[in-house]
């Protein structure tokens, strides 16, 4: 599946017009139409940049040793 991306606006009278698409006549194409966000987000996109990070104990086992089935 090829994907195109263009931004355009829209006319007066809510025409939309799209020209030099890549795509050869008679193809089938579906189209999406989602409107243009033009206000940056507000939310953090990395919420734990510059947290601190502590690992009690990173090499302690998830199980207690006596309830490993390899070693019975």
């Amino acid at each position: 599946m090829k994907a195109h991306r263009i931004e355009t606006t829209l006319t007066e009278d809510g025409t939309l017009i799209i020209k030099d698409l890549p795509f050869q006549a008679g193809e089938a194409v579906e189209i999406i139409i989602l409107e243009s966000s033009s206000q940056p987000s507000d939310s953090n996109p990395y919420p734990l940049r510059g947290k601190v990070i502590h690992y009690d104990d990173p090499f302690e086992p998830a199980l207690p040793i006596e309830d490993w089935e390899v070693l019975q």
